[in-house]
């Protein structure tokens, strides 16, 4: 067991992108102490992601689906310990995201499918999960919800953003005084959702050719950006909304560019991510020294080149400051489960929206206290 304030954790996060589970080691206090242990990945098969793909948008879903999810996670916490050589028993608490399927905070609505007794039964570990219910409930977006996590990995060079570009993306803005041991670190962050990530571009590549995305944007590169396709896209009445907000997965349509190439719609959905983010960059209290990219989208290396131009800053991978991006949100989970477990805010006026910093998570305890 990790002793004094330090924990030892586990998160587990299944992202928009529906790629898999990312689930990672960190031993960390909950506020300016951070230390990555462990971490990998377990791809879902194309048969369970259509099951989720299915169950986008229903508040309601197939509790099996939620079942299988669970065991899931299990297994890919299993191994992950395994392959680390650490017990269970050493392992102070889970944070489990869940998936999310519906994220609709206008209606006071968030679901993430999961079954946080069941996976604390698989594991007999302590386990903290639906983070983000009471954020929404007491009128915050419920998202983004790594940035608490992003302040306390932010090099000194200031103002710094991340950059997280998932299904949907986000940043964080993080000023020089914002110290996640400190009450008042929200006080000089800000995030939001800036639009559209990979889901778009990913959904179109895999109804054109079957792949499950446009690796490294070989075919966006290989095209011709639309201006009219993109003028329609960008006239959605999000970009002119003041932050803190969010999105659900499902609040952009690819219909704009139905009738242009493969390659030529690739082209102008990567564009529409790359002018959403830098459309969002005017709402920033200072622009960034750098931006730290993380998420799948990390990858795709035509979208960094188009963002570093559009941006006119440098935009690196946040393996630049030696921060996996793989794991960076599967630790982000585990993180705020230590931080559920003291009692410390996850959330805040500059994060989702919510009126003050706010609390959240549900404990569900495997052993005797």
């Amino acid at each position: 067991m990790a002793s004094g304030d330090v924990k030892l954790a586990v998160g587990m996060m299944s992202g928009t992108s529906m790629d898999g589970i990312d689930v990672a080691l960190l031993r960390t206090d909950g506020g300016g102490f951070v230390e990555p242990v462990a971490a990998r990945s377990k791809p879902y098969d194309d048969v369970f992601r259509r099951k989720l793909r299915a169950a986008l948008g229903q508040s309601a879903p197939d509790p099996a689906l939620a079942e299988e999810l669970t065991r899931r996670h299990a297994e890919a916490v299993i191994a992950l310990l395994s392959a680390a050589g650490i017990s269970a028993d050493d392992v102070d608490v889970a944070g489990f995201h869940g998936h999310t399927i519906l994220h609709d905070p206008a209606n006071h609505r968030t679901f993430q499918i999961g079954d946080g007794a069941l996976l604390s039964g698989l594991l007999g570990v302590d386990v903290v999960y639906d983070f983000r219910t009471a954020d929404v409930a007491a009128g915050g977006e419920g998202a983004p919800f790594a940035p608490i996590y992003h302040a306390a990995l932010a090099p000194d060079a200031r103002p710094v953003c991340f950059l997280n570009i998932g299904g949907v993306a986000n940043l964080t803005w993080i000023g020089a005084d914002a110290d996640p041991s400190r009450p008042d670190v929200f006080d000089h962050l800000l995030a939001f959702d800036t639009g559209p990530g990979n889901a778009l571009i990913d959904d179109f590549v895999q109804a054109r050719t079957g792949a499950v995305c446009d690796w490294d944007g070989k075919l966006a590169a290989s095209g011709r950006m639309d201006r009219g396709a993109l003028a329609a896209l960008m006239a959605h009445p999000y970009f002119e909304v003041a932050p803190p907000k969010s999105l659900d997965r499902n609040d952009f349509d690819a219909k704009a560019v139905g009738d242009l190439s493969d390659a030529d719609g690739a082209a102008t959905l990567s564009a529409f991510t790359v002018q959403s983010i830098a459309r969002a960059a005017r709402f920033l209290p200072a622009p960034p020294v750098r931006w730290l990219v993380t998420g799948g989208g990390r990858k795709n290396a035509h979208l960094l080149i188009e963002l570093a131009a559009a941006l006119d800053a440098p935009v690196v991978p946040t393996e630049a400051e030696g921060i996996d991006g793989d794991a960076l949100e599967a630790q982000a989970f585990a993180y705020l489960a230590v931080r559920c477990l003291r009692g410390w805010p996850l959330s805040g006026p500059n994060t989702t929206g919510v009126p003050a910093p706010q609390t959240g998570g549900q404990i569900v305890r495997a052993r005797a206290a």
